[in-house]
């Protein structure tokens, strides 16, 4: 009876574990690029693109209301906090409505954020309406993308279509912030938000390619997601890669929030002769704007990167090597002389390692815990990812107006990259299966 009851579930596509079963064959034979890759692609680009933006608007803001830098700081970090809590909540929501009904309802709510901010004229108002923005960028986000995109991938392809999805967020982060700026020199910053809005709810549009395996039924979805929370939650590998997650939050939304404004205020002069002004970067506020651009360049071929040597090597131990590259890099920086030419190469090489933890992270959380219910204990994990990302961006507004400059909080993100590079060491990269039968 057994047999035919796993038989029947199979041709219904609902699979006793959760997860297909792929043969070598289907894996040989299954592309790459899949419309579900490339339609998941496309809504990311364009959340990414919004949300590192957001860097470029402290300074128009600030000025417009004449607002302490820590008032849209808050915002912004308000912003983060709220896409962490709203990353499992989706992650639930994707694995029991499905994945395109959850981007829907994120898309939605990320657009009535950019517009109801658009309208906003104080910090509380442009505080509460950030919430929204951060629940949009949990449903429009890493957590339902690359869950989707991880089950609907071959074996032998997953490690690299999570990489190409997370690079897509790098390729919004390249265009996102200089067009910003471009926007801002002949229109307001509300009516760029509105104008994001809209590019928001055009990525709909990609949805009909987005169609994921079919999932189990809610009474086998709510037993077994409440089995594997438990075993995740018991399991110390878990808590630590919840806990090295963190410092990435940090690093990652004080640099994008703040190091445009960082750059523009901190950086010496661009030399009128030099190649940077012969490029038409003749500004270190252009410059800030630029170097957002380039960690999102950067990051293109350091994401690709870590998803290929994923597939080859230990993820923990790559993990580690990232933040211990990022520590180093980062105390460098803010320990010689901010010039253009530090700036270039910081963002260069900070970008090589920007996104490059999150393919990495999260094959690490489905290699150990399975695909059926990635969305949801990756989002969780991504919450302390947020976390840090709140208390980069916060931190960042308040000690710049308890000193007039960033140097205390970077030394805070060298600090916290370093506390991740060593917490991933005692991860246990066995599945959880395997370690029960050992």
């Amino acid at each position: 009876m057994r047999i035919i009851a796993i038989i029947r579930l199979t041709a219904q596509g609902v699979f006793p574990d959760g997860a297909p079963k792929e043969t070598n064959m289907s894996d040989t034979r299954t592309p790459l690029f899949t419309p579900v890759l490339i339609a998941g692609c496309i809504v990311i680009i364009v959340s990414f693109a919004i949300r590192a933006s957001f860097g470029v608007f402290q300074i128009p803001i600030a000025e417009e209301f004449n607002w302490p830098r820590a008032e849209f700081s808050l915002a912004i970090a308000i912003q983060n906090l709220f896409w962490g809590i709203g990353q499992p909540i989706f992650g639930a929501l994707a694995e029991r409505i499905g994945d395109r009904k959850a981007i829907i309802l994120g898309a939605l709510t990320y657009a009535a954020g950019l517009v109801l901010s658009s309208f906003a004229v104080s910090p509380v108002a442009h505080q509460f309406y950030e919430t929204l923005v951060g629940f949009g960028i949990a449903g429009t986000g890493f957590g339902v993308i690359l869950a989707v995109v991880g089950r609907a991938s071959s074996n032998e392809n997953r490690s690299m279509s999570l990489a190409i999805a997370t690079a897509a967020g790098s390729a919004g982060q390249v265009f996102g912030a200089p067009l910003a700026e471009w926007l801002l020199g002949f229109m307001s910053w509300q009516n760029v938000f509105l104008l994001f809005a809209a590019s928001v709810l055009a990525t709909l549009l990609a949805l009909p390619m987005m169609r994921s395996p079919a999932m189990a039924s809610k009474a086998e979805l709510e037993e077994s997601l409440g089995a594997i929370l438990g075993k995740a939650f018991r399991d110390p590998s878990y808590t630590l890669i919840f806990l090295g997650f963190f410092s990435c939050g940090y690093q990652l939304a004080f640099i994008t929030a703040h190091f445009p404004a960082m750059v523009t205020e901190m950086c010496g002069a661009i030399d009128p002769s030099g190649t940077l002004a012969s490029l038409g970067v003749s500004t270190t506020s252009a410059l800030g704007a630029i170097s957002i651009s380039l960690i999102g360049l950067a990051n293109i071929g350091g994401t690709l990167l870590a998803g290929w040597l994923g597939n080859r090597f230990s993820k923990k131990y790559l993990l580690a090597g990232i933040y211990l590259g990022r520590t180093l890099a980062a105390a460098l920086f803010i320990a010689l002389p901010i010039t253009p030419t530090s700036v270039l190469v910081f963002s260069v090489t900070m970008g090589a390692l920007w996104l490059a933890t999150v393919p990495l992270t999260s094959g690490l959380v489905a290699h150990i815990y399975g695909l059926r219910y990635m969305g949801t204990l990756y989002g969780i994990v991504f919450f302390s990812h947020q976390l840090g990302a709140f208390l980069g961006v916060w931190l960042g507004g308040r000690l710049y107006d308890l000193y007039g400059d960033y140097t205390a909080v970077w030394w805070v993100g060298v600090g916290v990259g370093a506390f991740s590079a060593i917490v991933h060491l005692p991860v246990k990269e066995v599945p959880l299966g395997k370690r029960a039968l050992a």
